[in-house]
């Protein structure tokens, strides 16, 4: 596939001062540069994919910031600015004072090739929203998507551009969105009643709006889609279960509610009685998580996607890629976190021992994929950098989690499980084991290491914690001693 990339590199080398630039000329691989930062005091800075680079040694002052400035366009509310007639942006930061006393200089592209993999979904007229990291490629591919639909099938597309950002700086919009029309917005803040009005005055069949980020803005898509425009945009957040957690843009999706279920049902779906659901049909048919320029996950269907997130079920979505022969290649993937059988209930490393005890069928590539994962560890009074380095040792992988219901295993010293604090005893009722440490003592750690982690392998967790289940069938109380003799430290449960 030949991927043309349109980054007219030197509209924005020309904007820094000589002795910035000439480095920049200099270097092999400037094409793949992404920014260059300047900041009062500190030394010039390009960033790459790879490597960052220091461009001189001599500080950045105050003309260095004032050249720059004098030769792009004005500073906008949002404090950016870029070159006209390119895809470059151009961004402040500032003092108290207001004066700005560092640049980021962004290098922006249009990369021709990206949209090939969504391409289907945008020509059947669906309401698409893509997801992903910063620099990842969501505007890139907003562009390529305003393109294919106002020349290749010939719709009204107007763009609704806050920062200029899609189309580029100037009253001319950059080649790179075709023919679509595009509609500046005069500070972020408007950018929602921009896109009422473009529905109202220009008569699109296509809305493309970047940075969904308020309520204001949700609420304005919601009604865009609700007149039967195809709205393409873009949101703050990595995946959809993010966009699920987000109170601010969750309406994109179907608005979250809490449910509170009889005792009877509770019982049935072997849930708590207050649940999550979905209040409203989703303002996007289609989410489109960007992994990369050239890689997404497609969830085709956001009302089973997140009806199945929330239910706490396998979650079904599609993997696609554009391969070296520029064709798109797709595999189906199934979230494996999830029981199958009579019973939905959540698979974890705790759960997962009494539920084979009780009889429960258990999804076993599920179990396998869970094995394959690192422990999520919580931490409580531990010294996080001391096993850290304690892991590092052992050449073992530890995630550290900050919400208590998605941990593995609870880790306290002592001390603090004598005093029974609520974080206790909320894992306690959650049923999380939990491993007690005498103190934060490396020895002590890596003690703990080696009774979760036996022989290297994460699958022996599990059969740790069945083995001692196994042991104290009829186990009522809440402490599980180490063997006598030992000096082992704890592991706590919520027993039976």
């Amino acid at each position: 596939m030949q991927r043309v990339v349109s980054n007219e590199l030197d509209a924005l080398l020309d904007i820094l001062p000589p002795h910035i630039r000439e480095p920049l000329y200099e270097q092999s691989g400037r094409d793949e540069l992404l920014e260059v930062i300047l900041d009062l005091g500190r030394l010039p800075e390009a960033r790459f994919p790879r490597q960052e680079l220091i461009l001189n040694s001599k500080e950045v002052d105050p003309s260095d910031i004032d050249y720059v400035v004098s030769r792009v366009g004005e500073f906008t509310g949002d404090n950016r600015a870029g070159i006209e007639r390119t895809l470059h942006r151009i961004s402040a930061v500032r003092n108290r004072n207001g004066r700005i006393i560092g640049l980021t200089c962004r290098v922006g592209r249009a990369v021709f090739g990206t949209v090939k993999m969504i391409q289907d979904l945008v020509e059947l007229g669906k309401n698409v929203l893509l997801l992903g990291r910063p620099g990842v490629g969501k505007t890139t591919m907003l562009r390529e998507v305003a393109r294919v639909l106002a020349d290749d099938l010939k719709k009204r597309v107007v763009v609704i551009d806050t920062s200029n950002e899609i189309a580029g700086d100037g009253d001319i919009p950059h080649p790179a969105i075709g023919h679509a029309r595009r509609m500046q917005v005069a500070t972020p803040a408007m950018q929602h009643a921009v896109m009422i009005e473009a529905v109202e005055n220009h008569m699109p069949e296509v809305i493309i709006i970047d940075e969904i980020g308020t309520e204001l803005e949700a609420q304005a898509a919601r009604t865009i889609a609700e007149r039967g425009v195809q709205l393409i945009g873009t949101a703050h957040g990595n995946t959809l279960e993010n966009l699920i957690l987000n109170p601010t843009l969750s309406d994109l999706i179907g608005g979250i509610q809490t449910v509170t279920l009889g005792d009877e049902e509770a019982r049935r779906r072997h849930t708590q009685k207050s649940i999550l659901e979905r209040k409203a049909p989703p303002t996007f048919d289609v989410v489109v998580e960007i992994m990369d320029y050239y890689k997404v996950t497609v969830h085709a269907n956001v009302i089973d996607a997140v009806d199945a997130t929330l239910h706490q079920q396998p979650v079904q979505a599609e993997l696609r890629w554009v391969d070296k022969n520029g064709n798109v290649e797709r595999e189906k993937i199934t979230s494996p976190s999830m029981l199958e059988g009579n019973q939905r209930l959540v698979l974890n490393r705790s759960s997962e021992p009494k539920l084979r005890a009780k009889g429960v069928a258990i999804n076993e590539e599920a179990v396998k994929e869970l094995e394959k994962q690192p422990l999520r560890f919580y931490l409580f009074g531990i010294n996080r950098s001391r096993l850290e380095q304690v892991a590092g040792v052992e050449r073992e992988i530890l995630k550290f989690v900050a919400d208590l219901k998605q941990a593995d295993l609870f880790l306290t010293t002592r001390s603090y499980y004598r005093r029974k604090p609520q974080k206790i005893r909320d894992a306690e009722a959650l049923g999380i084991p939990i491993y007690v440490l005498k103190n934060n003592d490396a020895a002590q750690m890596r003690r703990c290491l080696d009774t979760v982690y036996p022989v290297t392998s994460q699958s022996a967790y599990v059969h740790h914690l069945q083995h001692m289940i196994a042991r104290h069938p009829n186990l009522n109380t809440n402490k599980w001693e180490p063997e006598p003799g030992s000096k082992g430290s704890s592991i706590v449960t919520r027993g039976n």
